[in-house]
């Protein structure tokens, strides 16, 4: 299986810098997500990689294959990838077989090798009990499965996903997140998935690459994203935690234990840094540590998520196992901090 490659791929619409000089290297069989909020670009992204847009620079190639630069476009049907979309796109007259066989007919794929790739298609997806039924007579994630088995059945080197799990209430994501997980371990194929949800992204992809306004920000595992961000949106964008201002911060490096605590309990001191903390390295109840007010205490079932306030106005994220009262004051310890990239142009930054 060949591999996937961006280099310095743009795309502008009039004035408009849709993407602006990605460089993104995907190994074969790789599960990547393209992550960001609307209108960062990763849709754009998505098209080029199918063949509905072409890039303005730089140049997609697939293994050996240039696929498209500024002077070069190969069409998206000869391009031997799939794409699965937020709609499912499926035809109502047509039974579920017959949908995922129909890229097979438009090749002059028949008789008993049509058969097997679409009973070959339907079994990766579990739906080879259902391939008689209509589109209307399955759930929203039946029907997304016929919509990857159809995909499948062409063998693509690429499945581009956009948006998938958008129309299915929180349930239904969940149990598709497995499905899609077993899907890229049955299929072996390289996906490339399109999402503005961090929490799915997350649970999915082997590498995630996050957009914002047409750009890379940081390309990454998702381990590596929620525990070293590079910045402070990216660290707000993915996962929970506080931003503090501490002495002694420096990006791209740890403070934690007692290094941390007397960071933290120099308030005012000049030369101060942004230090991301997440609430799962907040202990409370600890003498000796910050004090901190309880400003809120919302129940999310396994637990209670508390702001708090400490006492040079920082807020403060943290997590316990039982509800404490609002306007309480507690003690704080913080074991473990990762120097962030300064915002450029915030106030109070070095």
């Amino acid at each position: 299986m060949a591999g996937l490659s961006l280099a310095g791929v743009g795309k502008r619409f009039g004035e408009h810098a849709a993407v602006s000089g990605l460089t993104l290297d995907v190994a074969a069989g790789e599960f990547v997500a393209l992550l960001g909020p609307s209108g960062c670009g990763k849709t754009t992204v998505l098209r080029m990689l199918a063949g509905f847009e072409q890039p303005s620079e730089g140049h997609i190639r697939l293994g050996g294959r240039t696929l498209s630069d500024a002077s070069r476009h190969v069409p998206p049907e000869e391009r031997n990838m799939g794409m699965v979309f937020q709609s499912y796109a499926l035809w109502p007259h047509m039974s579920v077989a017959d949908n995922v066989g129909y890229p097979l007919k438009l090749r002059g794929v028949g008789g008993s090798d049509y058969r097997r790739r679409v009973g070959e298609a339907l079994a990766m997806v579990e739906l080879a009990a259902l391939a008689e039924r209509r589109p209307q007579e399955l759930s929203g994630g039946q029907r997304q499965r016929v919509a990857l088995a159809r995909c499948l059945v062409a063998s693509p080197a690429v499945v581009l996903l956009d948006e998938p799990l958008a129309n299915l209430d929180r349930h239904l994501r969940a149990a598709m997140e497995e499905s899609f997980r077993a899907f890229h371990r049955r299929s072996g194929a390289t996906l490339v998935y399109v999402t503005h949800d961090q929490s799915e992204a997350m649970a999915l992809a082997d590498r995630i690459a996050v957009m914002r306004e047409g750009r890379l920000v940081q390309w990454s595992t998702p381990e590596t994203l929620y525990r070293q961000p590079h910045s402070e949106w990216l660290a707000g964008f993915i996962g929970q935690g506080s931003v503090l201002l501490l002495p002694g911060a420096v990006p791209g490096r740890w403070l934690e234990g007692d290094a941390l605590m007397a960071a933290a309990e120099e308030a005012g001191v000049q030369g101060r840094g942004p230090v991301l903390v997440r609430p799962e390295h907040v202990r409370l109840g600890e003498r000796g540590g910050l004090r901190a007010r309880v400003e809120r205490a919302v129940f999310r079932g396994e637990r209670y998520e508390l702001g708090l306030r400490l006492a040079d106005g920082s807020a403060l994220l943290a997590y316990s196992a039982r509800r404490l009262a609002e306007g309480s004051t507690i003690g704080v310890t913080l074991d473990l901090g990762w120097g962030l990239e300064p915002e450029a142009g915030t106030p109070g930054r070095r």
